[in-house]
């Protein structure tokens, strides 16, 4: 095959998309006769079947299943930027649908879509905050258009996206003024029987900071475990408790809950992904939040 047919792909990809050559009929106002020799043709330039017949249901083979990841990508990516490039004309600002994990920091959060809002093309910001793995769901469906988590997508999961690291930041241990005064002095062994507050075991920076607390060989007492790390600071600004969070927002968490860095967690780190279902960032929004979370991190090695 020297050359692909779009038009034999799109018919295609309707009826895969649709499970049916009846519903690709109506999305592409064509005949059943019709949208049948387009897949005929697609198939013997080819050389192998697309589908199978299962019953009354078309089902697509493995090459099948491989042609349609492709045909979605080249189609999704074309509605996107004809939908860019319209909203462009229109001077309508472009709708960004960010979906944030709970477990990233409310404050790095703000950092990285704060830059968003002023950009010289317009842009309306959606944001919808919740487990990882339901964020992953919606954005293979569509719904969203970046996943901000951080962690990765594993190698093998179910839904096929790609990670786009933004950054890192040291971890630090935080408290108000009370509890820094008193655990401060001999920083990180002071730690051992103080006060902390820690996320839920379920999650990345638990997972490091539990590594970190056991090559020092330190035993705090654990007041709380809280997924959720706004309510983490939030009971740290009331008194309950050390905590742990990036470095990155030290200066804010001073400013807004009055706490105090005692020191770095050596080793732990913050790290911020974004996830889509492009290898290639090409959505202007999320090359906007892309550049502007890079551009947070590097300023704040700088500063350190």
């Amino acid at each position: 095959m020297d050359r692909l047919n779009f038009n034999h792909l799109r018919c295609f990809w309707a009826t895969a998309k649709g499970g049916s050559i009846a519903v690709a009929c109506e999305t592409r106002s064509l005949t059943q006769p019709t949208i049948s020799k387009q897949i005929a043709d697609l198939e013997h330039d080819l050389g192998s079947p697309l589908f199978v017949r299962a019953g009354r249901r078309l089902v697509l083979t493995d090459l099948g299943r491989n042609v349609y990841t492709y045909a979605d990508d080249i189609f999704t990516l074309g509605q996107e930027m004809v939908e860019a490039i319209r909203g462009h004309a229109n001077g309508r600002p472009i709708r960004l649908h960010v979906g944030v994990s709970d477990a990233v920091p409310k404050l790095l959060t703000r950092l990285t879509l704060e830059p968003v809002l002023s950009s010289e093309q317009p842009v309306k910001l959606v944001c919808s905050e919740g487990k990882t793995d339901q964020l992953l769901a919606d954005l293979a469906l569509s719904s969203l258009d970046v996943v901000l988590t951080d962690s990765p997508l594993k190698h093998g999961a179910r839904v096929k996206a790609f990670n786009h690291k933004l950054g890192e930041s040291p971890v630090g241990v935080f408290g108000v003024p009370e509890l820094a005064a008193k655990y401060t002095d001999a920083f990180p062994n002071s730690l051992d029987g103080a006060p902390v507050i820690l996320p839920t075991a379920n999650t990345t920076m638990r997972e490091a900071i539990d590594g970190w607390l056991g090559r020092c060989d330190l035993h705090p007492r654990v007041v709380a475990e809280i997924e959720d790390s706004a309510l983490i600071k939030s009971f740290g600004q009331a008194g309950h408790g050390l905590f742990f969070a990036p470095m990155i927002v030290a200066h804010f968490i001073k400013e807004q809950i009055g706490a105090e860095l005692l020191g770095e967690a050596e080793g732990v780190t913050e790290p911020l992904f974004a996830v889509t279902v492009e290898r290639r960032i090409t959505h202007p929004g999320v090359t906007a939040i892309a550049h502007s979370a890079r551009s947070v991190f590097e300023r704040a090695q700088l500063s350190t």
